[in-house]
């Protein structure tokens, strides 16, 4: 969090009372870095932000890696298989289907290298550190699955309507379609497994679309996007060879590319959406409301903006009204106070901008 530098008597640098001074001296610390505090050692708070966002960064996405490692192995295992039995069937499906896990492995390579990243310490360019490289990589992973695994598929399923062609060893791809459902079974189960813990009572509808940690959403929807694509896959393959017309495999590779469209087109509104800046949850607002307004010594909350600069890093500024017969010094310990209860109901609240108002 960031402390109001408010000079008050007995702090270095003299005194400075009254309510334009204080505003003065607010507008400084916004405006103008972080001031000097007597408990403090130039670096500190660099430092302590550093080791407060990896400590936050490490129990926040244990979860969502241990989903990202089960589908990125899924995927590449798949990927192999698909690849093979394409060459062994001829079937467009899957090749559409052996395009798009390898388009997923690239994803949760991404999600990893987008996560490694955002740990990095907050810079003189970054003053609020790296936090929403998480969300740039995410929406890298919706455009690669749109180019790579959309496009492609819908382009080969056009092409297999327009020159179709009988399969060959059909065995060969309902075995390995069947094998790819029973990886991405598992890959699902994990990330499912994970999502619980964040999501509570929520709809999976809602977890995905309002979630503020990309990684597991993303996840979710490819992996189901994945079985979906298989089944598909697997109905096509089979109808084009009980019916003896091979169009039903480029129908299924159309469809596929269908569903990745919308997968990408979801995640990229949602990523789109968290780049630009998305408020806390209502419920976090809330709390954090209750925590200011509930302080000795605070009359009104003037206005609250609240925006997420990371999954895990809410930046929070509010105007406050203030009792009149608080002084400088007064209110500098009024507004450690509010910092401390905004803290505690929402811990990743950081950094807290509180200005004063008349």
């Amino acid at each position: 969090t960031v402390r109001m530098g408010l000079k008050s008597p007995g702090r270095t640098g003299g005194s400075e009372t009254g309510a334009s001074g204080v505003r003065r001296r607010l507008r400084l610390a916004i405006w103008g870095g972080y001031p000097p505090h007597p408990t403090r050692q130039p670096g500190h708070y660099a430092a302590s932000r550093h080791l407060t966002k990896a400590g936050f960064f490490t129990m926040s996405t244990s979860g969502s890696k241990r989903a990202i490692m089960a589908a990125l192995l899924a995927n590449l295992g798949i990927s192999v298989a698909k690849f093979a039995g394409f060459l062994i069937t001829r079937s467009s499906s899957l090749l559409a289907e052996s395009v798009h896990s390898v388009a997923d492995s690239t994803n949760q390579a991404l999600l990893l290298f987008g996560a490694r990243r955002a740990g990095r310490p907050a810079t003189k360019a970054h003053p609020f550190g790296y936090g929403r490289e998480r969300y740039f990589w995410s929406f890298v992973v919706a455009v690669v699955l749109f180019t790579a695994g959309a496009a492609f598929a819908i382009y080969e399923g056009v092409a297999k309507l327009r020159n179709p062609h009988a399969l060959e060893n059909v065995q060969w791809a309902i075995g390995i379609l069947l094998l790819g459902l029973l990886l991405e079974s598992f890959s699902l189960r994990t990330a499912v497994r994970e999502a619980n813990h964040e999501r509570g009572g929520q709809t999976w509808w809602r977890y995905v679309i309002q979630a503020k940690k990309p990684e597991l959403p993303v996840v979710l929807l490819e992996d189901v996007g994945a079985l979906l694509g298989l089944l598909i896959a697997l109905s096509a393959v089979v109808l084009s060879e009980v019916t003896g017309q091979p169009r039903w495999d480029g129908v299924g590779t159309l469809v596929i590319g269908l569903l990745l469209f919308a997968i990408a087109a979801v995640l990229a509104r949602e990523m789109q959406s968290l780049l630009i800046g998305e408020a806390v949850a209502e419920s976090d607002q809330q709390a954090i409301t209750k925590a200011i307004t509930e302080t000795t010594g605070v009359v009104q909350l003037v206005h609250l903006r609240t925006q997420h600069l990371g999954p895990d890093d809410i930046l929070v500024g509010a105007k406050v009204t203030f009792a009149t017969t608080l002084d400088g010094a007064s209110i500098v310990e009024t507004i450690d106070h509010i910092e401390q209860h905004i803290r505690l109901v929402v811990p990743s609240a950081h950094p807290i901008y509180i200005e004063p108002v008349n």
